[in-house]
Order: structure tokens, then C-alpha cells, then sequence
């Protein structure tokens, strides 16, 4: 049985155990600040459980309970925001009844003060950002961050997504859809806003575990490329192509995309521009240019962060960056079309299909619950399941918020011209 540790394998910054101060004082003062925030809270109302006491702040129709086991937890909370939220968490210091709404709750209780945060964090960019675009990321580091999140074993993803092994936002066409089949649709939307042909050699920008290819192989019957930077997922995506008898019009490589040459007709890069740092984002634009026929469309679904919050988020640590996608950065849809435009792609559609991400989110949830006792036979231990319990809870918030959202975006060079075209 392959080792597990309680994270994913790379060397978290932060290990609340060792790097928190929790003195009486200190956690003291961090609960009363707390406290009086929440009280003057509007976005919901939160029952705090201590050994000995009770206490309920803020107001509001949403309501959750926390239960808190170690005072550590306020200090971790009040100093490094949804670091030490979730890592106060991951570390058992405290529980709630509903984490879900516990987030929803303290994502509206920012209020004013998340306003404040994202003009300083404006201002800070302003300043910071010709500094920082000079220590360009190496490509070595992105296959690094990358493979601390996909290559910690495929036998976990296969328990907690659907049999297409799609790690994206599903499309649900209607509330009784399975994942499975809101997946599905998901791939046929995708490849409908390609306009793919039989004829097209598509290349594909982070292959996940090769769903997306075999769907357009099959369904479409085209040439597929695709490429992905996980050892684990590579290995995965092409085993999965021979057993299905399809090595004759699926290619998988294990390349950055940065190093791929040659014309395709299509593109199509799901939810892999999240590993692509702010500074590289030009260049990914540039490159997908470059390889793209001069009469052909690209499609990408993206996680983007509101604009408001961009240029803070961009530079700052969360606790995704933390504990789960090490090097991770979420574009905003201003990012996204002026990058491209730069490179000579021009937008053609643009969907949001965000708030279908939380109910996606929830199923993965689930099953990721249902299958405990499968994980801890696989080697992934407590303090694991509950990090990535918290990650799920996390992420489904945000959406559920609007703070984060998805995109379908339709991109084309220049002399791609439109015929009668639905969207689907």
C-alpha cells in the first residue's frame, strides 16, 4: 500500500501546530476581537459551542454551529484569515455542524473590511507588479505544483468524481441529472462551441484523466492531442486510450504546453488555467495563438475570481494556495479577454455556468464522505480527509457566494468567420 500523509505531498507553509503562538493572552484577545465582529455580522448568525458556554453572534436567515476544542483556533482564524481557518480546522481545533454555511456566513460578514482588503491589495499590486514580473515562475516549479495536487493517487479521484473522471464544473441540464450525465453534457457543450468536425485535429491543454478526449474522439470522431504535466494522470489518460482501442486517434503527451509545436484546428483547455501563474497568462494566450489554425476556435472553462478581488488575490495565500493547489491562481474575466486579445484571439461567446460548480461540488462532497472508511484503507489519513472535507465545503461557499464563478469562453483568430450557430 503506497504511504499517505495528512496533505498532499508537498511542504505546506504553514503547520499549525508548530507555527501558532496559543497563549491565554493571545488566544483571549483573538476571541473577543472575533466575537465583536461577529456580532455586528448581518450575513448570518453563527452559535459558537466552548467547554462551559454558549455564545450566539451576528444575524441573519443562514445559521450554522461551531464547536471550538482548542483556543488555538482563534488565533489561527484572526491571523491568517482563511489559512488559519481551515488549517485550525484540518488540525481538529474545531468542528462545525454545516461547514458549508459557516463559510457562506464569514464570506459576507467581510463586509466593508473585504472591500478595504481588495483596494489596499489594488494599491499593493500597483506597486509590487513590475517587481514581480521580473522573478518569473520556472517551468520545473508549475510541474512541481502541479503534480502535488493530481499525482497523490488516482485511486482517490476514482472515489470521489464521476466514471468520466471529470474534475471540472458539470452542467446540469435539469436538478435530477446524475454527475454522471451532467458531465456528459458538460463535453457535448464544449464540443458543440468548438463546432467540432470529424476532419479537426483537436489539441487539448491539461488532460486531466483523458474524459474530454475520449468523449471527442468518440462522439465526433476526431483527432485528438492532449497533453498534461501529472506523471499519474498521463499514465492514467493513456492506459485509458489503448483499453478503449482509440491509441489511433488519441495522442497523449506528457509536456508542457509551452514546448508543443505544430497547427491544429481546435483548442480546448479545461479548468488548466488555474495552474497558469497571473505573470504566465500572456504567454499561455500567445502560445494557444500560436498553435491555432488561422481559421480556428478555441474553448476554455475557467474558475475566475470576482474583479473586485483580482489584483489582491492574485499575489496573496489562501488557504487553496496553502493546503491544496500549491502555485494556484484564479484569473478574472478582464484578465482572461485582455491576455487573449493581446495574443489575437478574439472573443466570440462567453457563458458563466457558476452556479452549476456548487451543486457539482456538493456530489463530489458526498461521495468523498460516502467512501471514507475506502480512503483510510488506501492510506489517507484523518488529518487528509479532513482538509479536503474543508477544501469541498470551501470551494461549494465561494460559488454559492458568487465570490468565484466558471466560464465558458469561445475564442477566434482572425479569419474564423461565424455561420448560423445556437449555443446549446
Amino acid at each position: 500500500m503506497r504511504e499517505r500523509v495528512g496533505s498532499n505531498s508537498v511542504s505546506h507553509p504553514l503547520t499549525y501546530g508548530e507555527s501558532v503562538n496559543g497563549s491565554a493572552r493571545r488566544a483571549w484577545l483573538a476571541r473577543r476581537v472575533l466575537l465583536l465582529l461577529g456580532a455586528r455580522s448581518r450575513g448570518g448568525r453563527l452559535v459558537v459551542d466552548e467547554p462551559g458556554a454558549t455564545a450566539q453572534v451576528g444575524r441573519g436567515e443562514l445559521v450554522a454551529r461551531v464547536s471550538i476544542h482548542d483556543q488555538r483556533a482563534y488565533v489561527a482564524m484572526l491571523g491568517d484569515g482563511s489559512t488559519g481557518l481551515g488549517g485550525g480546522y484540518l488540525e481538529g481545533w474545531w468542528d462545525s455542524d454545516d461547514l458549508v454555511t459557516l463559510v457562506r456566513i464569514l464570506i459576507r460578514a467581510q463586509g466593508r473590511l473585504g472591500r478595504w482588503h481588495d483596494e489596499i491589495g489594488s494599491f499593493a499590486s500597483r506597486a509590487t507588479d513590475p517587481w514581480r514580473r521580473i522573478r518569473r515562475r520556472a517551468p520545473r516549479a508549475d510541474r512541481r505544483f502541479v503534480q502535488a495536487h493530481y499525482d497523490i493517487g488516482n485511486e482517490l479521484f476514482e472515489l470521489m468524481l464521476d466514471e468520466t473522471m471529470s474534475y471540472s464544473c458539470a452542467v446540469f441540464a435539469d436538478p435530477g441529472q446524475s454527475l454522471h450525465e451532467a458531465s456528459l453534457t458538460k463535453f457535448d457543450r464544449l464540443c458543440h462551441k468548438l463546432r467540432l468536425e470529424s476532419t479537426d485535429h483537436l489539441l487539448e491543454i491539461g488532460t486531466g484523466w483523458g474524459g474530454f478526449a475520449v468523449y471527442a474522439a468518440t462522439h465526433y470522431g476526431c483527432r485528438v492531442t492532449t497533453t498534461t504535466i501529472s506523471t499519474e494522470q498521463f499514465e492514467y489518460a493513456k492506459r485509458r486510450v489503448a483499453e478503449l482501442g482509440l491509441s489511433d486517434r488519441i495522442t497523449v503527451l506528457n509536456e508542457d504546453y509551452r514546448d508543443l509545436s505544430g497547427t491544429f484546428d481546435k483548442i480546448a483547455s479545461i479548468e488548466m488555467i488555474e495552474a497558469v501563474d497571473w505573470r504566465q497568462v500572456p504567454g499561455y494566450f500567445t502560445q494557444c495563438s500560436r498553435l491555432l489554425s488561422p481559421h480556428g476556435l478555441m474553448v476554455l472553462q475557467a474558475i475566475t475570481i470576482n474583479e473586485q478581488s483580482y489584483e489582491r488575490a492574485k499575489n496573496a495565500t489562501d488557504f487553496i494556495k496553502a493546503f491544496i493547489f500549491p502555485g494556484g491562481s484564479l484569473p478574472s474575466v478582464n484578465s482572461i479577454t485582455r491576455a487573449s486579445a493581446r495574443a489575437g484571439l478574439s472573443v466570440v461567446d462567453l457563458e458563466d455556468i457558476g452556479r452549476h460548480y456548487a451543486e457539482t461540488l456538493r456530489r463530489w462532497r458526498e461521495r468523498f464522505d460516502e467512501h471514507r472508511d475506502e480512503l483510510e484503507t488506501l492510506g489517507y489519513d484523518e488529518r487528509f480527509r479532513r482538509m479536503w472535507t474543508f477544501y469541498l465545503a470551501y470551494c461549494e461557499a465561494a460559488f454559492l457566494e458568487r465570490h468565484v464563478s466558471d466560464v465558458q469562453v469561445v475564442f477566434a483568430k482572425r479569419e474564423w468567420r461565424m455561420g448560423l450557430w445556437v449555443r446549446p
